[in-house]
């Protein structure tokens, strides 16, 4: 995949998190292209303030780790109840444990499709994240947070093969 008209100039933590998780990442100077292996080592994260590992990519890493090979450990250090999606997370399949602030993540060999509901932007990412790689049809409920952030997402997932549509 190349992602174009961007620049990894401010996203080393997070490159650094995705080449731990197996991914090949090559930055180009206005793209970057990401090359994943069949299944993703997990990874475990503890955000912090720039330039640390994103708040903002915690919910999507979450994701990622749930069917990732190993068990993840994931600290928010930033916001507290940032872990809503977790619980949206596990009625895909998503093996996922809170302890205060510190979430477990065991990844599991599939997600199976439900419904779900987004509790906010970064949440709503990574119900979208899921949702692609589980099997069976996943319906996110609530999807105007992700309307926030993400304009015009389904587009973009489809023109990369993604089977997704908007519903009303």
């Amino acid at each position: 995949m190349r992602l174009t008209g961007t620049s990894s100039a401010y996203l080393d933590a997070v490159i650094d998190k995705l080449m731990d998780t197996g991914c090949e990442v090559i930055s180009e100077r206005d793209a970057i292209r990401l090359k994943a292996p069949a299944r993703l080592t997990a990874v475990s994260i503890r955000t912090a303030p720039y330039p640390a590992f994103p708040t903002d990519m915690q919910a999507q890493f979450m994701a990622i780790n749930a069917v990732a090979e190993g068990t993840a450990i994931i600290r928010e250090t930033i916001f507290e109840n940032r872990f809503m999606h977790a619980v949206e997370l596990i009625r895909l399949g998503a093996d996922i444990r809170i302890d205060g602030n510190t979430a477990f993540v065991k990844g599991v060999a599939k997600l199976d499709g439900a419904t779900v509901m987004a509790t906010d932007l970064r949440a709503s990412a990574s119900l979208v994240i899921a949702g692609l790689v589980a099997q069976g049809e996943t319906l996110i409920e609530r999807i105007y947070h992700l309307d926030r952030g993400y304009e015009g997402l389904e587009q973009k997932l489809a023109a990369l093969g993604a089977q997704v549509q908007r519903v009303k």
